[in-house]
């Protein structure tokens, strides 16, 4: 089944490690007859802070809004992102702030402590970096990052379900270890569904 798949690389340069592990995903969907639209979060023009928080309307500039559209082309969004202090880069956040907006995302019932998942029917996985062993970030850290993107923003708003794939520690691996990552990463956009 051919899926659309809205790539979103979260680390601001486009030579990292994530850059290549979104790269490599991007070529093997395309090649196993994906559509596949990217979506590099460090190339858009946009503010990052939510200057009033939900309390006021902050007008998105048009990368965003871009953004926005694309996640409602999309059926399967794929993040790439760093782990960074346990969680994802602050740009990254910015950007999640800015889009996954009330109405847009997700929406509040009147008289009600319940929202509607307005995402719901999309899927995701995310590829996360870090420099930490996968183990210890799991058992010892209990994985923030991974609890907040999945769990608080991603099924908040109805995206399920929602794969993590951990890869690290990425100080110190050697070049064979970053390309067994990306066969990986290839496979898993391969057996796409």
């Amino acid at each position: 089944m051919k899926r659309k798949v809205l790539v979103v690389l979260g680390h601001s340069c486009v030579d990292s490690l994530c850059a290549a592990l979104a790269t490599a995903y991007r070529q093997a969907a395309e090649q196993a007859g994906h559509e596949v639209r990217w979506l590099a979060v460090g190339q858009l023009q946009f503010d990052p802070l939510l200057h009033h928080g939900y309390g006021q309307p902050q007008e998105l500039e048009p990368d965003l809004l871009a953004a926005q559209q694309a996640i409602l082309w999309a059926d399967h969004l794929l993040l790439v992102y760093p782990t960074w202090w346990g969680g994802m880069p602050a740009l990254l956040k910015g950007f999640i702030d800015r889009v996954f907006l009330p109405g847009f995302a997700f929406k509040y019932r009147t008289g009600s402590s319940l929202w509607d998942k307005l995402l719901s029917g999309r899927s995701a996985q995310l590829l996360v970096t870090m420099d930490s062993p996968p183990w210890y970030y799991r058992f010892i850290n209990h994985m923030p990052g991974h609890h907040q993107m999945k769990r608080t923003i991603l099924e908040f708003c109805g995206i399920r379900p929602v794969q993590i794939h951990s890869f690290g520690p990425v100080r110190g691996s050697t070049p064979e270890q970053r390309q067994r990552w990306l066969s990986k990463v290839s496979k898993l956009a391969a057996a796409l569904r």
